[in-house]
């Protein structure tokens, strides 16, 4: 039973890097059209979803950092949705901004989840009932999507202060308002369904703790 299980995830694993490389190969291609079409939005999205992608590799040199291929996979997913969405997917799209929310917001709460739970696994002191880790989490993710909108507003602010055409568009308070809903969305997501898978990510975590100052 062991076996299988073990082979079942070696399986898993594999595909999940295999799809990870396969968006990575895309997020390059859409920088590679944005250089040539001296498209500033795309190249600049596009090297930053990149060097997203690549980070967690970066990470897992580290033999004690065990983030796991699911977890990396879905970063590049949602780099890659991203970067698509610079192409008018955004615009033509409705949905595309809530999706592209909502698989950000399921990484911002895996952080904030895998971090409440390496606490009460490493201290003595303290414990966390899963009803304090639930509203954690979901606050959490909601405080970092209000400052990400923040940030985004005074991007855009700027931009147009020195001429020039923002980064990242924002398209009014509703828009904004949605950003938050799809934002608990993520949250709640990987509270109900995603925190099986991040074990690694937790135990990671533990290890830091672990360590002396």
């Amino acid at each position: 039973m062991g076996a299988t299980r073990a082979l079942r995830d070696l399986v898993r694993e594999r595909w999940a890097r295999r799809v990870e490389r396969t968006l990575q190969v895309g997020i390059a291609a859409m920088l590679v059209w944005g250089l040539a079409s001296v498209n500033v939005n795309v190249v600049v999205n596009a090297t930053a979803a990149l060097g997203v992608t690549l980070l967690p590799g970066v990470l897992e040199r580290d033999p004690r950092v065990r983030l796991g291929a699911g977890l990396t996979a879905l970063v590049a997913l949602a780099a890659f949705l991203h970067v698509a969405g610079m192409f008018g997917l955004y615009e033509a799209l409705f949905w595309w901004d809530h999706l592209t929310h909502t698989l950000s917001a399921v990484l911002v709460a895996a952080t904030g989840y895998a971090t409440v739970v390496a606490l009460d696994e490493h201290s003595d002191v303290v414990s966390f009932p899963a009803e304090f880790t639930f509203v954690f989490v979901f606050l959490f993710t909601l405080a970092l999507g209000v400052l990400w909108e923040v940030l985004e507003f005074a991007g855009r602010e700027a931009a147009f202060v020195v001429g020039a055409s923002p980064v990242l568009v924002q398209y009014g308070l509703e828009d904004t308002l949605l950003d938050l809903v799809f934002d608990a969305v993520g949250a709640l997501l990987l509270s109900v369904f995603g925190a099986g898978e991040l074990q690694g990510l937790v135990e990671t975590f533990v290890e830091r703790f672990r360590e002396p100052a």
